[in-house]
């Protein structure tokens, strides 16, 4: 079983904390994990990084997984973890980073762009894959529960207008190559940020179509 799983299952999104200050940190994750949030990451070029990965660790390391992003130099992995970080998530695959997180017994996610680099990478041992850029994706299943996760991302910020958009675009893709999962996901999440403003019976539809599929 992939470690990421107990974490991501809940809600499968990442919660990225970047250029938040060490004295907002605290504010920033009671407000993520309240909403269902159990990745957070801070990327390295936020002011105090490490300062607030040490803060975020101390408040909910036992029951979140807590790391930086945007790492980059070898060197970092050992002051994550000495921070209290567990993931490390990179934007390039660099295998000598991901190398060194492994024996840190640290998680890590490398950025990878192809075939050869997710496949260069996973050989490192990563423990997952953040496609850059998620748009380079070809039009199909991993598009469109991508396009619903961030529908989702947009319905946690109570962002009806941006989960709605997003959400229709995971329908019109899912739609197209067939796939239920996807289909589903973004079918309860229109369904969901439309009833939250609208009453009507195409927000009824659509929540249960979702849970007929």
């Amino acid at each position: 079983v992939n470690p990421l799983a107990a974490f991501l299952d809940p809600l499968p999104l990442v919660a990225v904390l970047r250029g938040v200050s060490p004295e907002d940190i605290v504010c920033v994750g009671e407000a993520l994990t309240e909403h269902g949030f159990r990745v957070l990451e801070v990327p390295l070029n936020s002011p105090r990084a490490f300062d607030s990965i040490r803060l975020l660790a101390e408040r909910w390391g036992t029951r979140c997984l807590i790391g930086a992003g945007t790492v980059i130099a070898v060197d970092d992995v050992a002051r994550v973890r000495a921070a209290g970080g567990r993931v490390i998530v990179m934007p390039h695959a660099d295998v000598a980073v991901i190398r060194e997180a492994k024996a840190q017994r640290m998680l890590c996610i490398p950025g990878v762009a192809t075939p050869t680099e997710a496949f260069a990478a996973l050989a490192a041992g990563a423990d997952g894959l953040k496609m850059f850029p998620a748009e380079a994706l070809p039009p199909g299943r991993e598009l469109a529960l991508a396009y619903s996760s961030l529908s989702h991302l947009h319905l946690v910020a109570d962002d009806m207008a941006g989960a709605q958009a997003w959400g229709l675009r995971a329908i019109e893709l899912a739609e197209a190559v067939d796939d239920a999962e996807a289909l589903c996901h973004a079918l309860n999440n229109v369904g969901t940020a439309r009833l939250s403003q609208h009453d009507d019976g195409a927000a009824w539809e659509r929540l249960h179509r979702s849970l007929t599929l």
